[in-house]
């Protein structure tokens, strides 16, 4: 099996929420079972890269990812984690993510252009997956700022070698924001080879639809806090997809049978 897991924070670099321990002791459990992972994360300011030893990658560098017709140049950096055998790849760009703070400036206010970095990053990991030539069997998306990745996998990437038998997981949670990411955001979101009705679910980009669109692209679900919001678990249930429901420890044998599931159901489809 082949994993691959998008996120906007990972322990030890960076740590927001319950997330951060979640996709840093996850990735490291699947490794342990044989599963060949790959991590990719957007490189904040904050990040330390100093002291977090991250390295451009030049070879996965150096690609433009259009947004409302800006070309936005991508670089890729790496870090290790020595006491797990794991590597990070980290998206940076200037414009987006070379600031102090993550989604709020010093005055809490939530940045104007969360849209278009989410945008970015949905899209830039995708590519720089395919530079990596590495086809992931399972693509597992956690939190708000992966929620455009199961959308871009089923409509512009769901002819791609790279992603022709990829499927995406995503796992909800309840940490988000209270704003919206401004009434552009879907269209902003449309990508050649898209149509509005693609991002329809998306528009009026508060954190329930961000989820509702991941939702409705994704081939299994994840509860990944205790207190979802009711409705997106009405809308999670109306779905039929393979669900995993919250548990307080974290069991990653659930996590590996819904890994499975989410694979054999396809197989069992195409059979």
């Amino acid at each position: 099996m082949k994993l691959l897991f998008i996120t906007h924070e990972m322990s030890p670099f960076l740590e927001l929420t319950s997330i951060a321990e979640i996709t840093r002791k996850l990735p490291q459990a699947m490794q342990e079972k044989g599963v060949e992972i790959r991590i990719l994360m957007p490189r904040f300011g904050n990040i330390n890269e100093r002291r977090n030893r991250l390295h451009e990658v030049i070879r996965l560098s150096g690609l433009n990812i259009t947004i409302d017709d800006n070309d936005n140049p991508l670089i890729i950096k790496v870090a290790s984690i020595p006491a797990a055998r794991m590597q990070v790849y980290f998206l940076d760009n200037e414009e987006y993510f070379q600031r102090k703070f993550v989604f709020r400036d010093k005055d809490n206010k939530f940045y104007a252009d969360n849209d278009e970095r989410t945008i970015f990053f949905c899209k830039g990991a995708l590519e720089t997956v395919k530079k990596l030539g590495w086809s992931p069997d399972i693509i597992h998306c956690h939190g708000w700022m992966s929620a455009l990745v199961p959308t871009y996998l089923k409509t512009i990437y769901k002819d791609d070698p790279t992603y022709k038998n990829s499927r995406a997981i995503y796992s909800v949670y309840e940490s988000g924001f209270n704003e919206t990411l401004g009434t552009k955001f879907a269209t902003k979101a449309i990508m050649n080879g898209m149509t509005s009705e693609n991002t329809q679910l998306f528009a009026p980009a508060d954190i329930t639809s961000l989820h509702k669109g991941a939702i409705s692209y994704s081939d299994g679900l994840v509860y990944g806090s205790g207190n979802i919001d009711s409705e997106v678990a009405a809308f999670a249930k109306k779905s039929n997809k393979p669900l995993m429901e919250y548990t307080a420890s974290l069991d990653f044998e659930n996590y590996y049978a819904l890994y499975e599931e989410v694979m054999n159901e396809e197989l069992a489809s195409i059979a």
